[in-house]
């Protein structure tokens, strides 16, 4: 089932056996639709049922005659994560060699499929998403709580998942190279609706190249399943773990650099520099007496410091996105491996 040697590679790069994996819950008023629109560039269509209450499953099975689609039905709810990943495993298992996901909601155009694909396709990427925010005309047209929620979370999903470059963290439309999908830790993923987030972090963790891919999204009565008021926190403090650990793979764990050095005096200095300066300015109000130049100079030297090198060691990471595809790379290794056997 390893797809992974040279051969194979010019081979999907040719002619690629493309899997679509639809989570679905509650989609019984668009799902029949989104799969008449799935154009032949794609294989199978896996369809998974997670737990759904109005048992969306059953109807594809009914009212579906394409015999690309294969329901999958889960005892459980997982989660639009867990079930992406259920769906994530078929797709391994029928030997694909790239798995696109999409949302049953027909918010995504399933004509766009080929567009998607296509840095994967020619070797230039790992894992393409969606990204809504190419457009001013298609933003106008998004609700604004959405476009607000998802500039925030584009932000910060920068400074947790690495790729700089990137929008639009929660977009669920993607596509990733089966080979890069295999080596990813699926069991370490979020299961939730933060899953789109947490491959993002995933892939930097396994320097994967990931790539935006400008599309429209449609917005009629279906319901998002998402509240943000409930996700915003649940989702920040996700990002920060997150952020967190990849400083430590990416420049203690993995590599040592000066960026390195950096991030560990940067915070230290500002926090020292601010921790003296109150503390300093808290004595100084409660005697009535002004502070001396160089009580000044002694917090605000760490200060200035401190953020100069967060913002030299964040210089760095930015201009380290991964830019060689991870599926390329292990193409060679194995390759080269299965030469030497």
């Amino acid at each position: 089932m390893q797809q992974l040697d040279g051969k194979r590679d010019a081979n999907v790069a040719a002619e690629p056996r493309v899997a679509v994996v639809i989570p679905c819950y509650r989609e019984r008023g668009h799902i029949i639709d989104v799969l008449a629109r799935i154009g032949p560039e794609v294989t199978q269509i896996i369809c998974v049922d997670d737990a759904c209450p109005d048992r969306t499953g059953a109807l594809v099975e009914e009212q579906n005659d394409d015999p690309r689609v294969a329901v999958i039905v889960s005892e459980t709810n997982e989660g639009v994560g867990g079930a992406t990943k259920r769906g994530f495993l078929s797709a391994l298992e029928a030997g694909v060699d790239i798995v696109v996901k999409l949302d049953g909601d027909g918010q995504m155009d399933p004509a766009l499929i080929p567009g998607l694909i296509a840095p994967i396709v020619d070797g230039h990427a790992d894992y393409t998403k969606g990204n809504r925010f190419f457009s001013i005309e298609n933003t106008a047209s998004m609700p604004r709580y959405r476009v607000i929620g998802n500039l925030v979370m584009s932000f910060v999903s920068k400074f947790s998942s690495g790729y700089w470059h990137i929008f639009d963290p929660n977009n669920g439309f993607t596509a990733i190279h089966c080979a890069a999908l295999r080596v990813l830790p699926l069991s370490k993923i979020s299961d939730d609706y933060f899953f789109e987030s947490d491959m993002l972090f995933r892939l930097n963790t396994l320097r994967a190249v990931v790539v935006d891919v400008p599309m429209l999204a449609v917005y009629g009565d279906e319901e998002s399943h998402l509240k943000i008021r409930e996700a915003l926190p649940v989702f920040a403090k996700k990002h920060a773990g997150n952020f967190v650990k990849r400083i430590f793979y990416s420049y203690f764990l993995r590599s040592f650099s000066v960026a390195s050095i950096q991030w560990i005096l940067g915070p230290l200095l500002l926090i020292f520099g601010t921790s003296f300066g109150l503390y300093q300015w808290i004595a100084a109000s409660s005697e009535g007496v002004a502070a001396t130049a160089g009580t000044v100079m002694l917090a605000a030297l760490p200060v200035i410091i401190g953020l100069q090198f967060i913002l030299a060691a964040i210089d760095f990471d930015v201009k380290s996105v991964p830019t060689i595809p991870l599926h390329r790379l292990l193409s060679i290794s194995l390759g080269a491996r299965d030469r030497s056997g």
